[in-house]
């Protein structure tokens, strides 16, 4: 389990495929730190480390992660939004995130606002899946970044964005019409289809 805190940026390294699955090589401040089998999410996606090089860390992302998030379009050179799971210990700054990412979405503007930035995303959620819904003043996590929702419409939702977070995670690179990772709020799944299925 994450909370949406961004621990720092890491640079896609290296790339590799094999059959259907994708191994990441990515360079960090934190890749010295990470064990083999400890679990990371990277913009949002949970990813076990399976080696690690010096500065650089290695994870696998198989076919359906691919499909599923923004990691088949990455790059050498792309910065990937890091975070280690949550320790029992620890405070809890953000809020609940698993790393299981629920869809892509469109970035269909980014607005400087005199110190802030106002981001809008939109997303085709599939029919019928009424859980995937963003409540105004509620969270969702964005390439991995917990997030409170400023603007919600149906398909659609906007965030503000403050500079320590533009210049700490890899928001700053994303312009319009690129695609982010979304995760919905676990909380407002389970009530969305508890009601669902009440009718």
């Amino acid at each position: 389990m994450f909370t949406g805190i961004i621990e720092t940026v890491g640079r896609i390294h290296k790339i590799e495929s094999e059959q259907g699955n994708v191994h990441f090589y990515v360079e960090s401040t934190l890749s010295n730190e990470l064990k083999i089998d400890q679990s990371v999410s990277h913009n949002g996606v949970c990813l076990t480390v399976v080696d690690t090089i010096g500065n650089l860390h290695k994870v696998t992302a198989i076919q359906e992660t691919l499909l599923k998030s923004n990691l088949g379009s990455l790059q050498i050179g792309d910065l990937v939004n890091l975070e280690r799971c949550t320790q029992a210990n620890g405070r809890f700054d953000g809020h609940i995130v698993q790393g299981h990412v629920d869809l892509t979405a469109l970035c269909v503007s980014k607005e400087d606002q005199d110190g802030s930035w106002l981001f809008t995303f939109s997303y085709n959620a599939p029919k019928g899946s009424g859980h995937y819904i963003t409540v105004e003043k509620g969270s969702i996590t964005v390439n991995g970044i917990s997030l409170t929702v400023v603007h919600s419409k149906e398909n659609s939702f906007s965030v503000a964005i403050i500079p320590y977070t533009i210049e700490h995670t890899n928001l700053r690179n994303v312009a319009v019409g690129d695609t982010v990772n979304l995760e919905f709020d676990i909380i407002g799944k389970y009530v969305a289809k508890i009601m669902a299925l009440r009718g």
